[in-house]
């Protein structure tokens, strides 16, 4: 049976290869996609709607999707302050994931961040950290969380710190072995793939997928899963 994909955060680097990934899968015959601009991509699968998340009841006519996949997020930098960013990686992620699910929506799969962990003394951790425990206990069939190290790819802004970053990373990624392979970066278009694969696993209940998970398929025994009460401790 054809599913409906509910995609937010469609610009941003891992949203556009995300977009790319459900648009050639045919497992998928709509593709909804959240905007605040309209997007250059045209299908006759993608349907596009502006969206204020402060105002989620006015897109009621496009939240009855089954896979709801949100790559919402921005930076400090962007956001210009604490509250600002709080409101876009907690609050607009959250309210998305209930309306989805009053919806119909069965799984929510979301992109958050190496080291999330509500009880972080690093702002941003916490954040990311708050944000899964408040989505997984919203009584989905399934909730998948992916965490990715540094991301690579090239996106719309430029960031120089970013980029600079990149190219550390890629000297310095084979050295991280062991229990530091969490740590290596991963192209956008990898975790793309990995939160495709996740949702048509079929597997049911809160999956944690990391660098191991997100670099390509693994054996089902060897996935992250668990409950998030058994985190690790605070970066």
């Amino acid at each position: 049976m054809s599913r409906t994909a509910l995609l937010a955060g469609a610009t941003g680097l891992v949203g556009g290869c995300l977009l790319d990934e459900l648009l050639r899968n045919p497992a998928w015959g709509r593709v909804v996609a959240l905007v605040r601009r309209e997007l250059r991509r045209k299908h006759a699968r993608l349907l596009q709607r502006f969206a204020d998340y402060e105002q989620l009841d006015d897109l009621s006519d496009v939240l009855a999707a089954d896979d709801v996949f949100c790559c919402l997020g921005t930076t400090m930098r962007k956001a210009g302050s604490r509250d600002a960013f709080y409101k876009v990686d907690f609050t607009y992620v959250h309210e998305l994931a209930r309306a989805a699910l009053a919806h119909g929506a069965t799984q929510f799969l979301l992109v958050s961040a190496l080291g999330a962990n509500p009880r972080s003394r690093i702002f941003y951790s916490r954040v990311k950290g708050q944000v899964e425990d408040a989505v997984s206990r919203l009584p989905y069939r399934a909730v998948h969380i992916f965490r990715p190290s540094l991301i690579l790819g090239e996106r719309a802004e430029r960031r120089t710190g970013e980029r600079i970053g990149m190219a550390v990373a890629r000297v310095v990624s084979p050295l991280l072995i062991g229990s530091l392979r969490r740590y290596r970066p991963i192209p956008a278009a990898d975790v793309a793939r990995a939160m495709v694969r996740a949702a048509l696993a079929g597997t049911q209940g809160i999956e944690i997928w990391e660098y191991d998970q997100l670099a390509g398929p693994v054996d089902p025994s060897q996935r992250h899963a668990r409950a998030l009460s058994g985190r690790e401790g605070s970066p």
